[in-house]
């Protein structure tokens, strides 16, 4: 019997040990795919939020040295890729410099504060999140003409951390979205997050397709999680609907893998459920099955809006285990813009719940005005102090 109990313990051991490696090593990640993002996308993409993240998850698990050495190189990872580029001295490279040194300096006394008091942070849950904020930075209110919001409710104090996700990116193929949600709670979603989040910046710009997009993240995910041996060491699957709306033509192109259907509000009040033509796995499962990803595609008209969202909307729960509807909760009403809508759907849940969440929320809104809104001259994710 003690021995039967020993060897279950060891992989528990493991398991811990391997998690103390992780967080120690996530700091180096972040500048690592800072840096990759920063030179492999045009110069106004921005890849400050890796580069934010890194000194906040360093302070309070590093030593002073090792939190300021994070931080000098965090600054420096941003002053390379714009000396590489020569686009130093201009507004968004001076902002993007400034945000990330003064994140820098708030973790170094973040540092010396844990250590005048001999303890870590209060939960980890809070470097997490942390994290996850710095890689989700908030999309800019327009892009060609269309008017976005993004919305990221976290669950209650007590909760985990989940990985939900969302992304907006202009290309030559028009707009393109994602939102999704990690398998897994903790850092380790947050890692798959990074993962997600970099290989579609990538794929977006450079696939012609939507369906090819979603083959990149496919890859990306399997490639991450045969590297730090399957499901058990990395957050390996992640449900997401992407989404692509062209320049100038009043349609959506969807991809849909295993993720809550996306809900398109008309300007007279009708709602429709974009279902898929056909149901597929989540990504990252590409071994239990291989299809051929289909974008299914739906008119987006003058008025209408388009609402993503992932399952912490749909499975939030009243005392009486109902779940929230938000395709009946949202038929026949009508919305100034995308903003007053995630503002609305929020409220309501907050409402439903009682307040007591028990998964995090992702919310992104597209609508397509009468009359367009001023086009952002920042074509991706705003700063990420926004």
């Amino acid at each position: 019997m003690g021995q039967q109990a020993g060897v279950q313990g060891v992989p528990g051991g493991r398991r811990r040990d391997r998690g103390i490696t992780f967080v120690r090593a996530l700091p180096v990640l972040l500048i690592a795919v800072g840096l990759t993002v920063a030179l492999l996308t045009p110069p106004r993409f921005t890849a400050a939020p890796f580069f934010s993240a890194a000194p906040l998850i360093a302070a309070p698990f590093f030593s002073l040295g090792g939190t300021v050495l994070i931080g000098v190189a965090a600054s420096a990872s941003v002053i390379g890729p714009q000396m590489y580029y020569d686009t130093m001295g201009y507004p968004q490279e001076l902002t993007e410099l400034v945000t990330v040194t003064t994140v820098a300096a708030l973790a170094i006394l973040i540092n010396l504060v844990v250590r005048s008091r001999g303890e870590q942070l209060a939960s980890v849950r809070h470097i997490a999140e942390a994290a996850q904020r710095a890689v989700l930075p908030e999309p800019p209110p327009s892009i060609r003409g269309l008017a976005i919001a993004a919305r990221y409710e976290a669950a209650q104090a007590d909760a985990f951390i989940g990985g939900d996700l969302y992304a907006v990116q202009d290309t030559p193929h028009g707009v393109r979205l994602i939102v999704g949600d990690v398998r897994g709670k903790g850092l380790g979603a947050v890692e798959a997050v990074a993962v997600v989040i970099g290989a579609f910046r990538e794929a977006a710009e450079g696939e012609a397709t939507l369906a090819a997009v979603a083959q990149r993240l496919e890859r990306a995910l399997t490639r991450e999680g045969t590297r730090r041996e399957g499901l058990d060491a990395f957050e390996g699957f992640t449900t997401a609907v992407l989404a692509e709306i062209p320049h100038g033509d009043g349609i959506v192109r969807l991809v849909n893998r295993g993720h809550p259907e996306p809900l398109l509000l008309c300007a007279d009040g009708a709602l429709r459920v974009l279902s898929p033509d056909e149901p597929a796995l989540p990504l990252g499962m590409g071994d239990l099955g291989g299809w051929p990803d289909r974008a299914t595609e739906a008119e987006f008209p003058v008025g209408a809006m388009l609402l993503l969202y992932t399952d912490g909307l749909s499975e939030a729960r009243d005392k009486g285990n109902v779940f929230y509807d938000p395709a009946a909760r949202l038929r026949g009403r009508i919305f100034p813009g995308p903003d007053e809508l995630l503002a609305t759907v929020a409220e309501e849940v907050h409402t439903h719940t009682g307040g007591v969440t028990t998964d995090d929320m992702a919310l992104l809104a597209v609508s397509r005005p009468a009359t367009a809104p001023a086009i952002s001259p920042k074509v991706t994710e705003g700063d990420p102090s926004a």
